[in-house]
């Protein structure tokens, strides 16, 4: 029976109690987490541990609880703590490894770069970063905090790294200022460097701040407003658009007309943050509805489950996507009532 309550005991080597202290958290809060956020009831005694609950979840808890422990090997003789924020990533991967019982979770995909090993964390990160890899165009769209961004630059990092591709461009529009940016103090590259942080920051965590550097400098990597993609053509690289929600339908129409051969282009966007002058239609938007049915394009969508930064920012994007929602039904049930209104005018008149 799928509901049946099931017990599964696990023992962790070496029984160090420094280590299992650090997994357990203060007071169990880390071990409390988990059973909050998995649905399972979890008891210990010294390194023996037992995992209560469905069978899917306790397989995915004892998973958890063994990488959680390796975690806690000791790096230059210190035992590392495991804060909310490790065990919360750590859980989503539980939460990978649950539904991959379950047949739902395509073969993992991981991204190697200098500084260790990425990997998605949800089924709809693993699907995406499958799509990158077999597909010349692809799009990632969903909230804030879903590492739409951070694994395209992966990705491409990686690509480099296998020689794929001999270079890497990253741009994004910079709407906020029109893309007008005179006004702003200093040079081109200090203006447009506000827009591109997200990405150089990617960049430096993977690849360190003195290669990132040297790579700019022989525009192996180039960091560009979307603007000055216009008239070029783009072979043997890897391009990421990021904040495409902010495109108009002509610049959207504009880069993806860019991609050359032996490259491959990740667009990345929320539609529900578009910050275009008001009657502008976002880019994004426009090409979802047009290249929905063109081979070789994949479309990627996140949800507010796929969060992976702190907790509270995946309810705060659900209760945005709930308003959402009931006031577009206030909206349509207006019309509907408007409509209903005009039809008995027409039939008394």
């Amino acid at each position: 029976m799928p509901n049946q309550l099931v017990s599964n005991e696990l023992v962790l080597e070496p029984n160090d109690h420094k280590r299992l202290s650090s997994l357990c958290g203060p007071f169990d809060d880390n071990i409390k987490q988990i059973e909050r956020r998995l649905g399972v009831e979890i008891s210990h005694r010294e390194n023996l541990f037992k995992v209560m609950g469905k069978a899917q979840q306790t397989m995915a808890t004892a998973e958890l609880l063994k990488l959680l422990y390796i975690e806690t090997q000791p790096v230059k003789g210190q035992i590392p703590d495991l804060d909310a924020e490790k065990v919360h990533l750590a859980i989503q991967e539980a939460k990978c490894l649950e539904q991959a019982e379950a047949g739902k979770y395509g073969k993992e995909v991981h991204i190697k770069t200098k500084r260790g090993v990425i990997k998605p964390r949800n089924p709809h990160q693993s699907q995406y970063v499958q799509n990158i890899v077999n597909h010349d165009i692809s799009f990632g769209i969903g909230p804030a905090g879903t590492g739409k961004t951070y694994l395209a630059v992966a990705s491409a990092v990686d690509a480099l790294e296998r020689q794929e591709i001999r270079r890497i461009l990253l741009t994004r529009p910079a709407v906020e200022a029109g893309e007008k940016l005179g006004f702003l103090p200093g040079d081109l590259s200090q203006k447009v460097d506000p827009y591109l942080r997200p990405l150089y920051d990617a960049l430096f965590e993977m690849l360190g701040f003195e290669k990132v550097e040297k790579l700019l400098e022989r525009n192996v990597i180039e960091v560009a407003p979307l603007a000055y993609m216009r008239g070029r053509t783009l072979n043997d690289s890897f391009i990421i658009l990021d904040e495409s929600q902010n495109t108009t339908v002509e610049q959207m129409k504009m880069f993806l007309t860019r991609i050359g051969f032996n490259s491959k282009a990740v667009i990345t966007g929320d539609i529900t943050q578009v910050d275009l002058p008001r009657g502008a239609r976002s880019g994004l938007r426009h090409a979802i509805e047009v290249l929905k049915d063109v081979n070789d394009i994949s479309f990627n969508f996140f949800d507010a489950s796929d969060v992976v930064r702190h907790p509270v920012v995946s309810r705060i994007v659900q209760a945005y996507e709930e308003h959402e929602r009931e006031q577009e039904e206030i909206k349509l049930a207006q019309e509907q009532q408007r409509k209903a209104e005009r039809n008995n005018g027409d039939t008394h008149s």
